[in-house]
């Protein structure tokens, strides 16, 4: 995240120069716009990994809707404060297929869902300048926007054995142990993020836009999913919610839609112990085994922090500016 930042200053930096330069040059006029949008959203974390870009973009892929304010300082540069309200999730046994993708990770059974409300101020290079005033735009545009964002986050998990459809917020379980002594503090629920991307723009008349855009989110935290450090001693944990939580190995069916996990367990035991006794209960031997001991990985990509992708098509309203005419004489 630190390297996206400085590159992000950097490019500002050198591209506003330049806009700056050819404003110089211009009678450009200043303008102001408003733009309403609504897409998808996908995860990159720890039930998402990065080397799996095309299943961890389209298998849990979920909606995100947008308000923006934009101001053209010069044909080039711009800036825009954003809100966004994303909602990102990932499950173990989808993800893995019901058993047949990555084994520890269908075997941990981990599932999350998370609302994000993602407030940012960004700057814009347009890589189709502006004329000399907004009704005179381009017909087709293309630009870059980089800043910095806060995200307000709190995941949360549907818990097992209830009938009906109960979730409940994950970060006060601590279920890595958080808040516990000799564990970390909890993580926080307000976070920074780097949001990066590329949009296209066709215009409509001298009013309205619309546009398309891909954005990048690098965050602060591993823990959008809850998940990112190692299983804890459960002896430490708050109550039996907190364990059950915390430790999913055991659940014959996955908690977030249904779905019988015997088959895919059985192989999992027989792949990594050795065990593949046809008569065993596989819910039974996982808690025997060492696969959920204190201090063993719960995540899975624990040198990097989560990300998340938002596509947006968006409509844009121009507020336009009046333009100055020069004085008679």
């Amino acid at each position: 995240m630190r390297v996206a930042g400085i590159g992000c200053a950097a490019i500002l930096l050198l591209l506003g120069q330049e806009s700056m330069a050819q404003f110089r040059k211009s009678n450009f006029v200043p303008y102001s716009s408003v733009s309403l949008g609504i897409g998808t959203s996908s995860y990159y974390g720890d039930m998402a990994p990065y080397g799996r870009p095309i299943a961890s973009t389209f298998g849990m892929m979920r909606w995100s809707a947008t308000a923006n304010y934009e101001r053209h300082f010069t044909p080039r540069l711009g800036a825009r404060a954003s809100f966004t309200w994303a909602r990102i999730s990932g499950d173990d046994f989808k993800m893995n297929g019901g058993g047949k993708g990555d084994s520890f990770l269908f075997a941990r059974n981990l599932h999350f869902r998370n609302d994000l409300k993602e407030f940012a101020l960004t700057g814009i290079f347009k890589l189709t300048p502006d004329s000399r005033s907004y009704d005179r735009r381009p017909q087709l545009g293309a630009y870059l926007f980089a800043g910095i964002a806060a995200v307000a986050h709190n995941p949360v998990a549907r818990v097992p054995d209830i009938e009906g459809d109960q979730w409940v917020r994950l970060q006060p379980l601590g279920t890595e142990g958080q808040g516990s002594p000799g564990y970390d503090k909890p993580y926080a629920l307000l976070q920074l993020a780097i949001p990066m991307g590329i949009g296209v723009r066709y215009k409509i008349n001298a009013r309205f836009d619309v546009a398309a855009e891909v954005g990048f989110r690098f965050t602060s935290t591993d823990h959008l999913d809850d998940v990112g450090g190692n299983f804890p001693d459960p002896n430490v944990l708050k109550d039996d919610l907190s364990r059950s939580m915390s430790n999913r190995s055991a659940e014959p069916t996955a908690a977030r839609k249904g779905g019988d996990r015997t088959d895919g367990l059985r192989s999992f035991i027989a792949e990594r112990y050795q065990i593949s006794d046809p008569n065993i209960d596989p819910f039974v031997v996982i808690q025997q085994t060492d696969f959920a001991s204190p201090g063993t990985l719960r995540g899975n990509s624990p040198t990097y922090n989560d990300t998340y992708m938002t596509g947006t098509v968006k409509v844009t309203y121009i507020l336009g500016s009046p333009i100055k005419c020069p004085p008679l004489k």
